[in-house]
């Protein structure tokens, strides 16, 4: 395997219409061994995508935004892990959700259900006061299992968690976010946009051909939930660069290991963060690999790796053992989400690229 060989499987993906753009970063000790881009941003227009083209980041957003305003919380001991809704939101503290943790949100064995089209109902309310009707809505949702007794990947807990977040902090989670992470940290390509905001002057990938929006998206996040909360929301909304990716994830895996310290990020909170829970199968904000069938392929260590995985075809991949980062930005549901050839694509590229790195004395 060389760095040829995984640039031309990134190649036949495009062409074999996996996904009609991508970009695929990796790294070993922080040390970026590969950062290229391919295929079209926007196949309608012809545009290409470039280094600075920003992707749909969807479920990443659960990881790399929500999760860091959690530990930054928690490091500034405003919260903490134990914390239940009941005490945190008062809407909460009569109904079956007052004893859920924050670590339970995180860890996604709260007994929430995994998903709710809130969309249908609150797209018919005026822009306003769609937020507080969805709060209303999370309130009356009834649990679908018992707290902390099974693991359910759920987006309606990451909702929960923007609420107690904005609650804590008094402030917005993209505002608490650029003032206390992105930007401290000097990462320009990590960004929401709101829900009929002016673009900025960048370039977007474009997603779906959308049946309930009737228009392509391009520049507002695709996930419908996130859309009607105002673009701004815990389970996905967020927007990067496999760069800006790579940037805030690096910088996690130096402190995680020791090589680094930084006053943002203590190592302790990190390792808590990083490693899987003993009651459920996820790390607090994190992925980690299935015992088969995983998308990271069948490289990584299994016992020492998180990740995650989006909707419009976005993942990243650490093994926190070898000081492996693997970035794969791709809107492989551009024009439409039933494109799945990624499913068998992603294992195959990271195993790839794991063989490479592991084998390869010259990278």
């Amino acid at each position: 395997m060389t760095l040829e060989s995984i640039d031309a499987l990134m190649r036949e993906a495009v062409e074999k219409g996996i996904f009609p753009g991508g970009a695929l970063l990796f790294s070993k000790a922080g040390r970026v061994l590969f950062n290229e881009v391919y295929g079209y941003s926007n196949m309608f227009e012809g545009r290409f995508v470039a280094h600075d083209t920003l992707f749909d980041l969807a479920s990443l957003t659960k990881p790399i935004a929500t999760a860091m305003a959690v530990l930054t919380l928690i490091k500034q001991g405003r919260i903490k892990l134990e914390q239940t809704l009941g005490k945190t939101i008062g809407q909460f503290r009569n109904t079956s959700k007052a004893h859920i943790r924050i670590s339970h949100l995180l860890c996604h064995n709260s007994g929430l259900p995994a998903y709710q089209p809130f969309f249908k109902e609150i797209g018919q309310v005026p822009p306003q006061d769609r937020k507080p009707a969805l709060r209303n809505l999370l309130i009356q949702e009834p649990l679908a299992s018992g707290i902390g007794s099974s693991t359910v990947y759920s987006d309606i807990g990451f909702m929960i968690l923007e609420w107690v977040i904005e609650t804590i902090a008094a402030a917005p989670l993209d505002q608490f976010l650029y003032q206390s992470v992105y930007d401290p940290l000097e990462i320009t390509d990590l960004l929401y946009m709101k829900t009929g905001a002016d673009l900025p002057k960048k370039e977007f990938a474009a997603t779906e051909m959308c049946p309930w929006r009737h228009r392509l998206i391009q520049g507002e996040v695709h996930d419908e939930n996130a859309y009607v909360m105002g673009g701004v929301a815990g389970h996905a909304g967020l927007f990067g660069t496999a760069r800006s990716v790579h940037q805030l994830l690096s910088l996690l895996l130096a402190v995680f290991t020791g090589e680094k310290h930084h006053p943002l990020f203590q190592q302790d909170l990190v390792r808590l963060f990083l490693t899987p829970a003993s009651d459920a199968k996820r790390a607090l904000g994190f992925d980690t690999p299935s015992e088969t069938g995983s998308s990271c392929g069948k490289l990584f260590n299994k016992d020492r790796t998180v990740g995650h995985l989006g909707f419009t075809g976005t993942s990243f991949w650490m093994d926190l053992n070898q000081a492996i980062i693997i970035i794969l930005l791709t809107n492989r549901i551009h024009p439409t989400r039933f494109n799945e050839g990624i499913k068998t694509f992603r294992p195959m590229i990271h195993d790839a690229v794991m063989s490479l790195i592991m084998t390869s004395d010259s990278l």
